[in-house]
């Protein structure tokens, strides 16, 4: 990668108490896939989240004449209750006051339908805010969370929890392992709640990959923070609908 270092990538050093970490970012992979898509005869790429398609294109780089195909869902509107709560503000100054409003807003919908939630929060810091507070208004609920540094078997025994049988909340960071690339169709899952937009931090290293995306799409801020923001929170909304039977509720960050 530092062989191949370009305008498509980045550089920093974060120092570590007496070490320094050095880190090669690639913020485009465009240069690098371009060239593999030009040599196939035909490519086909696929996902859910493929949107919007001018962003997936230039940041992949997908040819300027690509066509893009809309397919159904098999999903009707009818499985999938979407609740906005727009009194609480989630917002990095009002975090602290938004812990009892979410914890009650998730305890006023598990009562009023028991089974099996996923919340997702934008740090773990935040994540166990709420749980705190959570535990100790609704000492009845069974919870569960997402740890740092968690091993293969702790993630299986978060999963586990999720069985038809059981009843519960699973607190989880948006954006982790959880809010993508699972499945717990009917009973094991029936609602999520999404308590954050999920758009990347701002600091150091993100206001030098705005300004590169700025000066290679000219869509800093959308490349960045936006576009990447929206799909987490679409990944981690697909965790409650995964066939064509189930029924869910999901409550997504009002903003």
């Amino acid at each position: 990668m530092a062989e191949a270092f370009g305008a498509h990538s980045l550089f920093d050093v974060t120092q570590a108490g007496l070490e320094a970490i050095l880190c090669i970012r690639n913020v485009s992979p465009a240069p690098f896939l371009a060239p593999r898509f030009a040599a196939c005869a035909t490519a086909i790429l696929f996902s859910a989240t493929l949107s919007p398609p001018g962003f997936y294109r230039r940041l992949l780089g997908l040819p300027e004449g690509a066509s893009w195909i809309n397919v159904d869902s098999p999903f009707g509107d009818h499985q999938l209750d979407v609740c906005v709560e727009r009194r609480i503000s989630t917002r990095y100054r009002d975090r602290q006051h938004s812990l009892i409003p979410i914890a009650e807003l998730i305890g006023r919908q598990y009562r009023s339908q028991p089974g099996n939630y996923l919340a997702f929060f934008s740090s773990f810091d935040y994540l166990q805010a709420v749980l705190a507070v959570f535990t100790e208004r609704f000492p009845g609920v069974a919870t569960w969370e997402q740890r740092r540094g968690m091993d293969g078997a702790e993630r299986d025994a978060f999963l586990a929890r999720f069985e038809p049988a059981n009843r519960g909340i699973g607190f989880a960071v948006l954006g982790g392992v959880f809010a993508e690339g699972i499945d717990l169709p009917g009973e094991r899952l029936i609602g999520a709640f999404i308590a954050i937009l999920g758009l990347p931090r701002v600091n150091g290293v993100n206001a030098q990959i705005q300004r590169r995306m700025q000066s290679l799409f000219h869509a800093g801020y959308e490349y960045t923070y936006l576009y990447p923001g929206l799909q987490k929170v679409v990944q981690a909304a697909g965790r409650v609908i995964r066939t064509e039977s189930d029924r869910g509720t999901v409550y997504p960050d009002r903003r």
